[in-house]
């Protein structure tokens, strides 16, 4: 019976050249990936030139324009160097922590079960309703920064870590308990290869979190700092300076990000 009478319609298939684009572009990922940003930056700078309200939205030209007196403002330097500074503290301190509750609580079934539903309540709450206490008991420098910036980032760690010990093949551990393996050589040459994705990838969620921690603080209560700037610029309404703050604060992200990426890769080399 054909396929029109069972009432079956052929898939539509994508035209020839669509379909050659993403075969090109899955052969070229770096050129896709320049060629996209391209895209959004023309269609942007198009967007804010014919339709985009001047107090609101800014070029791409004009927030080039802006980065080069913005990176000359000292006051603007110092607060670059300040929340760098304060995301590199918060975030060496969320991975800490989230290692040392992780680990225990993701391969001890006990801990797990007692501590991780906890640990997931925590989780769930918004952390943005305790920043006045933060604030409060931490005062409006630095510290309560940091401190912000880490309760956002342990609980991807700690999750992360958790869900990585969970996933561990217990015949591994077997045959290295039945080869007369310390509990040490288990933990070193067993447990955390296996758990070397897990941990980079809580470290990337985390990192992302510090981030949104600790620039939500300086929002709230800073007097520096690349947050404390982003307010400025928007209660003044100079977009094209505010745009470039972002560019900064995507140059950082990167900077730190790609840093993960090739620990991850010098990590896993043991897997071939």
């Amino acid at each position: 019976m054909a396929r029109a009478e069972l009432g079956l319609a052929r898939p539509a298939r994508a035209p020839a050249g669509i379909a050659a684009a993403w075969r090109w572009a899955g052969r070229r990922p770096y050129a896709a990936r320049v060629g996209a940003i391209v895209m959004f930056l023309v269609l942007w700078e198009a967007v804010a030139r014919l339709f985009g309200d001047p107090l609101f939205m800014a070029p791409p030209s004009e927030v080039l324009t802006a980065l080069a007196p913005l990176l000359q403002d000292p006051d603007a330097i110092k607060a670059v160097v300040t929340t760098f500074w304060e995301l590199a503290i918060a975030f060496g301190l969320s991975v800490a922590i989230g290692l040392s509750v992780g680990i225990p609580v993701g391969l001890h079934r006990a801990s797990h079960e007692s501590l991780f539903p906890i640990v997931l309540l925590l989780y769930g709450i918004p952390q943005i309703t305790i920043l006045p206490l933060i604030v409060l008991y931490f005062g409006i420098g630095p510290e309560s920064r940091i401190v912000f910036g880490v309760t956002h980032g342990i609980f991807p760690m700690i999750v992360s870590m958790v869900a990585g010990a969970q996933g561990l093949s217990p015949l591994f551990v077997t045959s290295a308990h039945s080869m007369g393996a310390s509990r040490g050589q288990i933990l070193r040459h067993v447990v955390f290869p296996q758990m070397v994705p897990s941990f980079f990838t809580g470290m990337r969620l985390g990192m992302s979190a510090v981030l949104l921690g600790v620039l939500l603080a300086e929002l709230y209560s800073s007097q520096g700092g690349i947050g404390h700037f982003t307010a400025a610029y928007t209660q003044t309404f100079q977009p094209a300076y505010l745009f470039a703050l972002i560019a900064i604060l995507a140059a950082m992200a990167i900077v730190l990000n790609e840093a993960v990426r090739r620990a991850e890769i010098r990590s896993s080399r043991w897997r071939g």
